[in-house]
């Protein structure tokens, strides 16, 4: 399953980039030679009628090429210079380059719209109790809210549809290190609608890691703090615990969701040994002595019970009209292209660490756990790796097609081409800058697979 999800990304985000190099420049008049998909021996080839264009599928898909006319490669006969690369004009030459990375933001585009049209089944906006200390539990969330809306500081209010929703918000007002306004009235019993303020911008994150949502405090949406599965020979069984429990109050605590729980099992006492358990068991109470293990995860000593704890989180559908999706599918894809471009200026001053690079390695677990969960979430992934694709591709790096902008732009300021002899130095050192950028996100693959 993952290696074919992963080659069938990989082919349908390659041929979309080099199409679009092809078609415009097919548009422009440039005589393409060659259309291939993937490097190496040619697999398969094959010609339309009429076309002059040789169309082949490599043995190494990892990328692609389209191959022009051009008198800088090869003599080119008197009959068909007007049809050369580099005969064209300075527009249609950055037209054909720039067309491959807006062909896959454009692909990016159609599938979030694509997703939004059918539909995703999300978890309702409804807080879990949170982290301690947090900023969350700082600005007065309990656990238990429902958000309705939220606004930057200083902005309107826009509605929230989900925790997803939520989530999104959050990241973007952290690392733009913006407070968040956020409008919560109470999902059970009497109250009135509040406004809370959650200050990220004291927060100073300037990536999104593991951490990012634990030190806002809201990890996860509200849960029913019972017990799922319970594991043979664990914590939990020896207890006596039984799938359905629900768990009332730990040491005289009271639970008020499955975070909570998790929580309060996760930093168990060292020398207590045991905690006590209230339990609600088909509506008798009980009382059960449960003796935690303790685990070494990460690097941190944390305490498990040997089970699934908390139910699965009240969803609802999420699907937009035919506008509002065209709408929110192009908002979408420029929200994240800017949020790719600012993360990657920042690992380039420092401010962000390089172990957010990721290789082909992890690209292809989450090609197949997505494929696993589903149409919808296969299609959010090709969404993000064709917006990562298009973004990296403009970067002003040679040998990138934005390195080739580049030489346009000088082009364009000056009135003439960069130098042969520039061109081929500017293409070493973006061959070292790429394979130093590969090495680093290949380390860091295996670094999560062996870690």
């Amino acid at each position: 399953m993952t290696l074919l999800a992963f080659v069938i990304a990989l082919g349908v985000l390659i041929s979309i980039h080099e199409y679009g190099h092809y078609r415009v420049a097919v548009a422009c008049g440039v005589k393409v030679l060659k259309f291939s998909i993937g490097f190496g021996k040619p697999l398969v080839t094959w010609r339309l009628k009429n076309n002059p264009t040789e169309f082949s599928i490599g043995l190494l898909p990892l990328g692609g090429y389209v191959k022009m006319l051009d008198e800088h490669e090869a003599d080119v006969h008197a009959s068909e210079r007007h049809m050369a690369f580099n005969n064209k004009s300075l527009k249609a030459r950055a037209a054909v380059v720039v067309a491959g990375p807006l062909a896959n933001l454009l692909l990016a585009v159609l599938l979030y719209t694509l997703v939004n049209w059918i539909g995703t089944q999300q978890a309702r906006a409804i807080v879990a109790s949170p982290v301690p200390a947090s900023v969350a539990q700082r600005a007065g969330l309990t656990g238990g809210e429902l958000v309705t809306q939220a606004a930057v500081d200083g902005d309107e209010f826009e509605a929230v549809r989900s925790f997803d929703d939520l989530l999104w918000r959050l990241t973007q007002a952290s690392l733009k290190s913006q407070d968040l306004r956020l409008k919560v009235e109470p999902v059970a019993g009497a109250g009135k609608s509040r406004e809370v303020l959650l200050e990220l911008s004291g927060l100073g994150q300037s990536e999104v890691d593991a951490n990012l949502y634990r030190r806002i405090g809201l990890i996860g949406p509200w849960t029913r703090p019972v017990m799922g599965q319970i594991l043979p020979g664990g914590a939990a069984q020896k207890a006596g615990l039984f799938p359905g429990d629900i768990v009332l109050r730990i040491d005289k605590v009271q639970v008020v969701d499955g975070q909570q729980l998790r929580e309060l099992i996760r930093s168990a006492g060292k020398a207590q040994g045991f905690q006590t358990w209230e339990v609600d068991r088909a509506g008798r109470q009980l009382e059960l002595q449960v003796w935690p293990e303790w685990r070494d995860e990460a690097g941190q000593r944390l305490a498990r019970v040997g089970a699934y704890v908390g139910a699965a989180p009240e969803t609802l559908l999420v699907r937009d009209g035919p506008l509002d999706g065209l709408v929110n599918g192009l908002v979408k894809t420029w929200d994240i292209s800017l949020m790719t471009l600012k993360m990657m200026g920042k690992m380039v001053v420092g401010q962000a660490s390089l172990k957010n690079l990721s290789g082909p390695l992890t690209i292809a677990d989450y090609a197949g756990k997505s494929a696993s969960l589903g149409l919808t979430a296969y299609l959010l992934f090709l969404a993000l790796i064709s917006v990562s694709l298009g973004v990296l591709n403009l970067l002003p790096l040679p040998i990138l097609d934005g390195g080739h902008l580049m030489y346009y732009l000088w082009e364009a300021a000056t009135g003439r081409p960069v130098s042969e002899v520039w061109i081929d130095r500017l293409q070493r050192v973006g061959v070292a800058i790429l394979l130093t950028m590969m090495s680093i996100a290949l380390f860091n693959d295996l670094t999560r697979m062996l870690g």
